[in-house]
């Protein structure tokens, strides 16, 4: 690999898994390149997604994965000087950006998480996860990926305040929701969730539709909710009445 070319991704733009492919002899090789790598993501977010789809196959893995695994290492062969600068913006304010690959799996057709945490201005956290799930619309991908994001917004805040270094006003999570809502139950799972979790006291989100590019923002309340009175009046928002 010393005096191989670099690559300008990580990842193929017309990559395609094939179901069956020629098995590797001995995957003790791609086991421990992978290993490496999911070590390495920790200060190289771009290379997230691309190490989440090879370790997905540590088990069997084919010459179409290694292959892969080959272009990862080219990529940061071109990109050794790549880092995260950290500034001192006089705040600690706490922003999440969620956002899902629907079905983008074509052997199982699951959807992928992703999301990146910033506190202060500066990329902290950030993930790229298949989900456990098959989703049934990208409606429904995006509210698990909001699930997750949420999760460790609380984490971050729990973090912060444990270091004395807490967040001052409410934090934001941002996604991206094509269809609004069109399933009321899977929306009454996730409100539920972050209420159970005592995270509407932390929360702000952001629902954006692409086609009327309008933005609801909701504020999360720091007493307890009573769904009985406000799951009407948000879905009444949405325009959505057949709750």
């Amino acid at each position: 690999m010393l005096h191989s070319k670099s690559a300008a991704t990580p990842l193929d733009s017309k990559l395609k898994l094939e179901s069956d492919g020629e098995a590797l002899d001995s995957p003790s090789h791609y086991q421990k390149l992978v290993r490496k790598l999911i070590y390495l993501t920790i200060t190289r977010p771009d290379i997230a997604f691309a190490v989440s789809l090879v370790s997905q196959h540590m088990h069997a893995p084919t010459i179409q994965h290694l292959g892969i695994v080959k272009r990862i290492l080219r990529y940061l062969k071109g990109s050794i000087g790549r880092g995260i600068v950290m500034n001192n913006n006089g705040h600690t304010n706490i922003m999440g950006y969620s956002d899902s690959d629907w079905a983008g799996n074509a052997l199982d057709r699951r959807s992928t998480t992703d999301y990146c945490m910033f506190v202060g201005g500066n990329l902290v956290s950030w993930k790229s996860k298949k989900q456990n799930v098959v989703a049934r619309s990208s409606t429904e991908a995006e509210y698990h990926a909001m699930t997750s994001t949420a999760c460790e917004l609380v984490w971050l805040k729990r973090l912060l305040t444990d270091l004395c270094c807490p967040c001052s006003i409410l934090m934001t999570l941002y996604c991206e929701i094509i269809v609004i809502i069109k399933q009321p139950c899977t929306l009454r799972l996730i409100l539920f969730f972050m209420n159970a979790r005592s995270t509407l006291k932390l929360i702000v989100t952001t629902f954006s539709n692409k086609f009327s590019q309008n933005l609801l923002l909701l504020i999360m309340c720091v007493q307890p909710i009573n769904w009985q009175i406000c799951l009407p009046r948000f879905c009444q928002l949405l325009n959505f009445t057949s709750y």
